[in-house]
Parts: C-alpha cells; sequence; structure tokens
C-alpha cells in the first residue's frame, strides 16, 4: 500500500475506475482506486449494459453522447474486449400519449445533435421482426445507442488508467477517515492509512454509508432490479436493437442467441435500508419470480415465442437509485475535499464514460465543462436524509422509471415537509400545491367548482383558465403570493461590503436600505449565481436567491469566505416568511395596511425598509418578478398569518386574490425576467443572457472580470432571444424544443409558457449572434414545426414603467 496519494477514489466499478481513466489522461497520475471486493464487484457486474443517450436536459445527453464515443474506441486503445455494438434502439408507444412523449423526445433530440426518427409500427416490426404489433401506434428509432459489457468497460478503462500510472487496490476496505476541519486528511483502510488532498466517493449502492463516515448527506437508496436472460431462441435476427417498450414497463436487449429481458415495475422492494453487508461483494439477490411475473406476462404478450422459450437465468441485483431519478455528482457541500459521483438509478453504464470525464474536469479545473446542475449534489437538502423519506419518495421514483413523464408532474410521496404558516389558510381557499425542495408552494387556486388538483395532460390543462385569471389579477389589481419558500442568507462583518463585493458582478456598494439584483460570477465569467442582495446596516447584508438553490448559492458563497473571520454567512430561511404583494394596487393595499409613508419616494424600486403592519415588525422589500409594482414582506414566521389576514381584508375592495407559482412563470415570460438554471447558467455569461446591465466593469477586482471585459470588448457568441409563436393556440413548453430557421437547427428553448396579457405564446432560447436577425424561425412542438417571431425588447412593458411607479 503506498502511505498517500494526490487523490484517492472509493470505489472500483465503472464509475470510480472512468474517473481515474480520465484523471490520467488530463496529466493527473497520482491517483488511486481503493476496492473493496474485485473491479466490478457491485453493481456493475450484473448491469445488463444498454447504453441510451436521450435524456431531458441537453447537457446531460451530451454527457452520454461522449460515453458512446469512448466506448468506440476503448477497445482498440486498450486491446480488452468491451462488447461494444451500436445496435440502435427502438422505442414502442402504445398509446397517445405516450406517441406524444416520443414526439417530444425526437424533436428535443435533435436539438441535441442526435438523431431520432418517428417511425411507423411496420417498421419497427422490420428492425424487431418477433415481436407482436398488437397495441403498437407508433415507434421511434435512435440509430447510435447500443449496448456493451459492463465488466468490459471497466477492465478497458482501468487498464488505461493505470497504463498513465494510476494504482489499483483490490480487496481493500474502507474503515472511516481522518479529518481536518472541513477537509479528509487520510483515507483509512484495513491494509493501512493513505493520506491524500482529494477524495472521491464512487461507491456505487455504498456510496451512502460512505458519506456517513465522513460526515456528507448522499440521499440513494438500493432496489432490487431483475432481469432475465432466455435460451437461445430459433431464428434469432442478427442484427435486433434494443427495444424500451415503456408501456409494458419492459426493454430487452440481444444476448448471444436469446434476449435479456428487464423492467421497473411500479411496486419497486428496496433493499438494505439499514445498511449494506460488508461482504456483499459480486453477490446476487435470490430471485423472485412472483415479483417479476407481471413483466413476464407482458413481454409474453409482445413477444409470443417467449411462452416457450426457457430461462438461463434470472439476476437480481441491487442497484442505487435516488429521490428524483437523476444520479450524484460533484463536489460534497459539507466538505472542501471531497467529491460524489454515485447513485445512477440503472444508467451507470450509459453515463459512465461521459460522468468520469465531467468529474475529472470538476476535480482539476473546478468545474466541468458543462453545467450539470440536474445532477449536482448541491440540489439535495437535509430534508433529503432521512430513511423514510429515501424509501417512499424513491420507491415512487423507481415506479415512475418508464411511465409517462407528464408536464408540469409532482410527486405524491414524502410531501407536506416543509410548509409556510399560511399552508392551511391557502389550502382552504383552494390552493394546488406542488412541492420544491421540500416546501409545499402553491402552484394554483382551484374556484369556481373546478376540482382541487393537477390532471395530467398532453393537451390544455385544467388549470390553465384559472392560472390565466391569476395572472390578470397581477396585471390589473393586486395579488398576494406566500413566497415563504425563498432561500434566505444574511452575510455580515468587517469584510462582508468587500467579500460581497469581489463576488457580486454588479456594485454592491450602495448606502443603506439598498437592493442589489446581480449574479455571482465564476473566472470565465459564467452564472453561478443569480441573487438580491439587500444592505441592511454597514456590516449586515441580507441575500435572497430561488428555493432549490438554496444549498447551491449558500456553498458558492462560504466556499470563497475568507479565513480571517471578517465574514460570517448564516442560512436563515426559516427565519423568516414571505408575503408578495404584486400589482398596481399594491401600494394602496401597503398603505392601507401600515402607518408608515411607503410612498414612490419614501419606498423607491430597490430599496427595503422596516415597517409595521398592524402590530406586526417587516423588511418591506420594493422588488418585483412579475413586472408589476411589487412589495416583498418579510417577516417572522410568527407574524405571517396576522399580515396576510389584514392584507387580505383590506385588499377586499382592491380586488385582491390569491396567485400561485404557475402565474409568477407567465408573467416572469412576458416582462422578460430570466430564470437560474435555465436563461442564467454557469454556461452562459451576462451579456449572453441579457444581464450585462448588471455588470459594473469600474467597481474594481470581481471573479470573472476579467472574462467578462472580454467578453464585452469583442461581444458575446451567443444572444438570449425571445420568441412568440405566431399560432395562438396555447402550447406548453417544458424546455429543450428545437429552435430553427429554414430547417437548420439553431439552438433549444431554455424555458417558455403562455403569455396571459399578450395573448401568445412565448419561448426563450440561445442563438449565434449571426442568426438572431431573421424574419422566419421555427419551433418544433411534438413533432410540429411551428413559426416563430424574434422580439428585441420585452413583451410588457419594455420601458419599464411599471415598476417605477
Amino acid at each position: 500500500m503506498h502511505e498517500n496519494a494526490q487523490i484517492v477514489i472509493i470505489g472500483g466499478g465503472i464509475i470510480g475506475c472512468s474517473i481515474a481513466y480520465h484523471l490520467t489522461l488530463m496529466g493527473l497520475t497520482d491517483v488511486i482506486i481503493i476496492e473493496k471486493g474485485e473491479l466490478t464487484s457491485g453493481s456493475t457486474w450484473h448491469a445488463a449494459g444498454l447504453i441510451g443517450q436521450l435524456r431531458s436536459n441537453q447537457n446531460v445527453t451530451q454527457m452520454l453522447k461522449y460515453s458512446v464515443e469512448l466506448y468506440k474506441r476503448l477497445e482498440k486503445e486498450t486491446d480488452l474486449t468491451t462488447g461494444w455494438q451500436e445496435s440502435g434502439c427502438l422505442h414502442l408507444a402504445c398509446c397517445r400519449d405516450r406517441f406524444s412523449e416520443l414526439k417530444r423526445g425526437a424533436a428535443m433530440a435533435r436539438g441535441f445533435g442526435l438523431d431520432m426518427h418517428i417511425i411507423s409500427p411496420k417498421d419497427a416490426l422490420d428492425l424487431f421482426p418477433i415481436m407482436d404489433l398488437k397495441g403498437v401506434i407508433g415507434a421511434a428509432f435512435i440509430p447510435s445507442d447500443g449496448q456493451a459489457d459492463p465488466s468490459g468497460l471497466t477492465m478497458a478503462m482501468a487498464k488505461g488508467a493505470k497504463s498513465r500510472g494510476a494504482r489499483i487496490y483490490r480487496q481493500t476496505l474502507v474503515t472511516g477517515f481522518e479529518l481536518k476541519g472541513s477537509r479528509v486528511t487520510a483515507v483509512n483502510t484495513n491494509k493501512g492509512k493513505i493520506t491524500c488532498e482529494t477524495v472521491v466517493n464512487a461507491a456505487g449502492m455504498w456510496g451512502k454509508e460512505i458519506g456517513r463516515m465522513m460526515g456528507i448527506n448522499i440521499p440513494l437508496v438500493p432496489f432490487q432490479h431483475q432481469y432475465l436472460v432466455t435460451e437461445d431462441i430459433y431464428g434469432m435476427p442478427s442484427n435486433l436493437p434494443t427495444m424500451r417498450d415503456k408501456d409494458s414497463l419492459l426493454y430487452y436487449k440481444k444476448e448471444v442467441g436469446g434476449l435479456v429481458i428487464g423492467g421497473y415495475e411500479r411496486d419497486g422492494i428496496p433493499w438494505a435500508v439499514d445498511g449494506i453487508p460488508k461482504d456483499f461483494t459480486q453477490k446476487l439477490l435470490a430471485a423472485d419470480f412472483d415479483h417479476f411475473e407481471p413483466l413476464s406476462t407482458g413481454a409474453i404478450k409482445r413477444i409470443p415465442i417467449l411462452e416457450t422459450t426457457g430461462i438461463v437465468r434470472m439476476i437480481n441485483g441491487p442497484e442505487a437509485f435516488t429521490p428524483d431519478g437523476n444520479c450524484i455528482m460533484g463536489p460534497a457541500p459539507e466538505m472542501d475535499n471531497c467529491f460524489v459521483a454515485t447513485g445512477f438509478n440503472a444508467f451507470g453504464i450509459a453515463a459512465g464514460g461521459g460522468a468520469g470525464k465531467m468529474m475529472a474536469e470538476w476535480i482539476i479545473e473546478g468545474e466541468p465543462s458543462v453545467n450539470l446542475w440536474p445532477l449536482d449534489i448541491a440540489r439535495f437538502g437535509k430534508h433529503h436524509s432521512g430513511t423514510k423519506y429515501l424509501i417512499d419518495r424513491t420507491k415512487e421514483i423507481y415506479g415512475k422509471h418508464y411511465t409517462i413523464s407528464w408536464p408540469y408532474e409532482e410527486h405524491g410521496t414524502a410531501r407536506c415537509i416543509k410548509q409556510s404558516p399560511l399552508y392551511s389558510i391557502l389550502t382552504n381557499k383552494g390552493a394546488v400545491y406542488g412541492q420544491k425542495f421540500g416546501w409545499e408552494r402553491a402552484n394554483w387556486f382551484a374556484q369556481e367548482g373546478l376540482e382541487q388538483k393537477d390532471i395530467p395532460s398532453f393537451d390544455t390543462p385544467n388549470w390553465f383558465a384559472q392560472v390565466g385569471k391569476e395572472h390578470r389579477t397581477v396585471r390589473e389589481k393586486v395579488g398576494l403570493i406566500d413566497q415563504s419558500s425563498f432561500s434566505k442568507f444574511e452575510v455580515e462583518g468587517d469584510g462582508a461590503l468587500q467579500f460581497l463585493n469581489y463576488l457580486a458582478a454588479n456594485n454592491i456598494n450602495k448606502p443603506l436600505g439598498n437592493v442589489t439584483y446581480t449574479q455571482l460570477c465564476n473566472e470565465r465569467g459564467g452564472v453561478e449565481c443569480d441573487v438580491t442582495i439587500s444592505r441592511l446596516s454597514e456590516k449586515l447584508f441580507f441575500i435572497i436567491t430561488g428555493t432549490a438553490f438554496g444549498v447551491h448559492d449558500f456553498t458558492w458563497i462560504k466556499r470563497h469566505i475568507p479565513c480571517d473571520s471578517s465574514v460570517a454567512i448564516r442560512d436563515v430561511t426559516s427565519c423568516y416568511s414571505m408575503i408578495n404583494v404584486c400589482g398596481p394596487y399594491s401600494r394602496e393595499l401597503l398603505q392601507t395596511s401600515t402607518e408608515d409613508v411607503i410612498s414612490n419616494e419614501r419606498l423607491q424600486f430597490g430599496q427595503c425598509r422596516y415597517i409595521t403592519i398592524g402590530y406586526a415588525p417587516a423588511l418591506v422589500v420594493r422588488i418585483t418578478y412579475t413586472g408589476e409594482l411589487g412589495y416583498e414582506i418579510y417577516v417572522q414566521p410568527e407574524y405571517c398569518k396576522y399580515i396576510y389576514e389584514i392584507l387580505w381584508k383590506n385588499g377586499q375592495d382592491l380586488g385582491v386574490k390569491n396567485v400561485g407559482y404557475r402565474a409568477i412563470d407567465s408573467l416572469r415570460l412576458e416582462k422578460g425576467y430570466r430564470y437560474w438554471g435555465a436563461e442564467l447558467t454557469p454556461d452562459h455569461n451576462p451579456y449572453e443572457s441579457g444581464v450585462g446591465f448588471c455588470v459594473d466593469l469600474k467597481k474594481g477586482s470581481f471573479i470573472g472580470r476579467d472574462a467578462l471585459l472580454r467578453i464585452k470588448e469583442v461581444g458575446p457568441n451567443r444572444k438570449l432571444c425571445c420568441f412568440t409563436l405566431n399560432d395562438a393556440k396555447p402550447v406548453f413548453f417544458r424546455g429543450g424544443e428545437t429552435i430553427c430557421h429554414k430547417g437548420e437547427v439553431l439552438g433549444v428553448v431554455t424555458s417558455g409558457g403562455y403569455g396571459y396579457t399578450i395573448k401568445k405564446n412565448i419561448a426563450y432560447g440561445f442563438i449565434e449572434t449571426d442568426y438572431v436577425n431573421f424574419n422566419e424561425y421555427e419551433i418544433d412542438y411534438y413533432g410540429e414545426k411551428i413559426s416563430a417571431t424574434v422580439h428585441e425588447k420585452a413583451l410588457y412593458d419594455p420601458n419599464r414603467e411599471k415598476i417605477f411607479i
């Protein structure tokens, strides 16, 4: 055993070996892999080996596309058999909604640079002639998908890593860690101690346990996953693609002369939730034929010859699943030198090559080459760590692995974890709640006899008209929005101003009571955080960010705090509720509820003040995300209900109504306000995203200034454009739809929706600056090419007159 290494990777499956392969490929060779058994002896060795590439996120799809590129050349590079076959993948649709999902996928794939063809049932039969077409109404085919031998891929990457200096220790059990502050200084094993600079947890389904040893929350649960291998099938075609029949919850791939048949049953079985046995190495669980029977019945209906085909073996191997169905990657928020790459939800083989590359970039360069927020461990919080939560939510996610992905779909399990003080009041007023980061948030309000729930649909949803009424309430009268879920921080200290001005692109050095909207950028100028910062005193600043971005933004800020104790940061999310009063009558409503003067002269846009509402103290921030005059009222939770009731009573003559988050989205789209994770990301700088007005290059040094200065001098390569469809029929963008000009793909939709004031469909997307002045554009919506018009200015109140009145 070597006593030290620059990087120690825990886990010798496909992910750990891929990380080592790519670290050494990038020139970092002092790398050790620790594996408690033999390489691939966790989930890798029993994985089915299907390689699919398309995901709902463009960057995640690019990551998987890289896997295929790597697997194509890996065998030649290492002289080890990988079993890679570019067989293509066939997707069946047996209902109209599934076919809509496939058509959306094909349109999305085109924008992501992936070929996916919508084909007829007859074409599907030509590709997979041993199936029965009964019930099939359409299909799609991705020719570049394939299959491979998971163990072969892993061994090849391990060989590549070793050839460049990496060391691999098998039969070596991690027993603990030595910590100093927020850093791991050594990994303890049953064969000795290894001091190190960086630790990578790539331990698969053991990842949660390894994380617990060093104080890191890694929310995953092992689930039993079964597939069977048949005997040889007479007349089996030699070039059979893999196939996914998701309406039957099944997948198929050719295995020598037979088939591998597996699926994702609705009632998945969690395994070893109290801890995986330490001796569980290269082992399987007992076959559960009774549990698999519904899948096998569907398989026989689809492929009748299976009824008389024997079974060689049933594989029941546990795999790690997460509460949102995405893997867990990135730097652990709790530690300064620990990275995580685990919980791959049965697509670890498909992701293996690309995940290793992204992790190597993250470790060496501080960030991956593309933004991977959907996979970032910072998307999880403390409430994700409980065993009951993990089992309940992850079981639901496992059961939805192959079900239809509905627009605006909410989960049904692990609900009501975090509630505003207004939860019961708003429920009684018709609130239909969704959940974000554990918070219950009113998406819309069911009135006039409407059923108080979402009804899944690819057509006009049951809430469409009601959200329109809420939208118009904000535009014409006054709305109340419970936004208590916003993440909130306090930054305080002698060095707080200097520190925040170094982090922020905008200038924070403003008089007390001023509010600054700003981005926090990385060294490339990409947007890491999108926040508002209120200066409450000389040394105290109040930061607001989105509900789901709290851990991410808090960690970004904390990691830059100086070591001299001149700055402290506190998460105060639970210390404040927030009611947003917005609309042209919002000042009138607020003024009738307080004795303090809140005229435009006394409280201007971009300012904050402490006032009293009734008997209750409150911090009022005049800011807007709806494009109307508005005020965010921050109060301690015990005052929230009291203040709401005052506002509700005083607002009756003004037409006050409750408003939900879906109306907020429609309002902000009309006004052109950006959303972090869509229009604002680490992949895009403020000038590309149209928020260059928030960059103050004259204030002095700040993170990303040099890059932003160069970008401003030469001009951005891309531009965020606003489109409206030249078709008044409402459509419901989900992001990823393809933007084209005369058949040429220019970009994809970042976000979109219906503008109830302008009565048009709105979409945003980045395109290269050379293509922003055309008259004709098209957006591919579920396979329908809809003409679109680009707009230079905001669609609503382009001169910002409404917010300054």
